[in-house]
């Protein structure tokens, strides 16, 4: 069992920064791949960014690419996401979850992850 809690979510203009955090806690997390995920009102929750369990794979939904960046901290039990040029676009909940699978190519497949953590929600203003 892994225990997620993100934070640093929040309200920023268009073309400003976040940096939203998950902390995990309970098992190892070194050996959980992770994720983030968003869900804005009205829409399906989408993929953002994901990471192996040792850091070396990313990848990134085209939406954010070259703007986020995924990474992880396994000392700490900590996954970051790092958000520049923030657009209106991104407000959303984002979500951070993690799966004991392999990292494979699924994922960007919710499914694929078991633990969820509640959500941190962003706001950017035109």
């Amino acid at each position: 069992q892994v225990q997620l809690v993100e934070s640093g979510g929040g309200l920023v203009q268009a073309g400003g920064s976040l940096r939203l955090s998950c902390a995990a806690s309970g098992r190892t997390f070194s050996d959980y791949g992770a994720g983030w995920f968003r869900q804005a009102p009205g829409k399906e929750r989408e993929f953002v960014a994901a990471i192996s369990w040792g850091g070396v794979n990313t990848n990134y939904a085209d939406s954010v690419k070259g703007r986020f960046t995924i990474s992880r901290d396994n000392a700490k039990n900590t996954v970051y996401l790092q958000m520049n040029s923030l657009k209106p676009e991104d407000t959303a909940v984002y979500y951070c979850a993690a799966t004991p699978k392999a990292y494979g190519s699924s994922y960007n497949n919710g499914a694929k992850y078991d633990y969820w953590g509640q959500g941190t929600q962003v706001t950017v203003s035109s």
